[in-house]
């Protein structure tokens, strides 16, 4: 089994910088999205070299979160077989799969399943949740996820690599059986943030780390701590990308200033450049861009970043 797959391999590259979208491709701002003509806008970036579709992962909605997408309606797992079937190349991700709230040999199961169908193009992207209403729909204790995610993390991994593996854990026991299908090759798990654990646990055991936004000097020693922690554990020439999402307002005029929004930025395109070359010598490896608060035509917005934006840094 090879170590990664060839879409993970083209995206996440030492020292350059890659850029991905997040479902839904509109822009809603705090209204409820209406989820059109979101395969047409996946074509089309797909087409303009982005590199990953990046999907939530949210069971319910709730009003005290002020997020009318609830990620981006439609459940992850189910919408990511939709757009990959729809899209030919273009990677579908989680950002991110939930671990305590979700079976640990499901997620294997529709993971796997999901590598299998549409090879090299499937990112497992995983968090400890943080949605309180989600974890008390379920009876998860919200306060436990440390745990709980820690052990739907083993399991997962056990059950997709190893062969007949002897599993006893909170969600179940495996003995003389089997999950099928085997991925074809490692499937990327990317950890957001913490994860409810140590940065040494980060950096031993994802593919890749996805931290909240925040300003270039801000995210330079967290890289280098997580490139230390990388190295430490897989050696001193082992690679894992540094991703992290930010909303963008990309206005028309290419020379308006750059201004800070809300965890991301509104400028032109020369300022946008700007921004992204800081956070590429920062070490960012891929950002994924939020264009739910854009004040324009969103297809607009997504034709000029991969015209204009995107060839610079190629």
């Amino acid at each position: 089994m090879s170590e990664y797959h060839k879409g993970y391999s083209k995206a996440f590259q030492e020292n350059k910088i890659s850029f991905g979208l997040t479902i839904p491709l509109e822009n809603y701002k705090k209204q409820v999205p209406a989820m059109v003509r979101q395969v047409e806008r996946a074509r089309m970036a797909e087409q303009l070299n982005f590199q990953v579709l990046w999907l939530q992962d949210v069971l319910l909605e709730d009003p005290t979160f002020e997020d009318p997408a609830t990620g981006q309606i439609y459940d992850s797992f189910i919408y990511a077989v939709y757009l990959a079937s729809h899209t030919s190349t273009i990677n579908i991700g989680t950002a991110a799969t939930v671990l305590p709230l979700r079976h640990p040999l499901r997620t294997a199961k529709e993971a796997a399943s999901i590598e299998r169908l549409f090879p090299d193009r499937f990112l497992l992207g995983v968090s400890s949740g943080d949605r309180r209403k989600d974890f008390e729909g379920l009876g998860i204790p919200i306060m436990e996820r440390s745990e709980w995610f820690r052990e739907a993390f083993n399991d997962l991994n056990q059950a997709l690599y190893e062969e007949f593996p002897e599993i006893k854990s909170r969600f179940g026991t495996m003995k003389k059986s089997n999950l099928v299908p085997k991925p074809q090759c490692k499937i990327p798990m990317l950890m957001t943030g913490y994860c409810q654990q140590t940065l040494d646990f980060v950096g031993e055991h994802s593919d890749g780390w996805m931290f909240y936004p925040q300003r270039p000097v801000q995210q330079l020693p967290l890289i280098k701590s997580y490139r230390d922690k990388v190295q430490a554990y897989h050696g001193s020439h082992a690679f894992r990308p540094f991703i992290m999402p930010l909303p963008l307002d990309l206005v028309e005029n290419r020379n308006a200033p750059i201004k800070k929004i809300p965890a991301g930025y509104q400028t032109g395109r020369l300022g946008l450049i700007k921004i992204l070359e800081q956070y590429r010598l920062t070490g960012v490896n891929h950002i994924m861009f939020g264009l739910s608060g854009s004040s324009r035509n969103i297809e607009d917005v997504i034709k000029e970043i991969g015209e204009e934006v995107i060839p610079h840094f190629k």
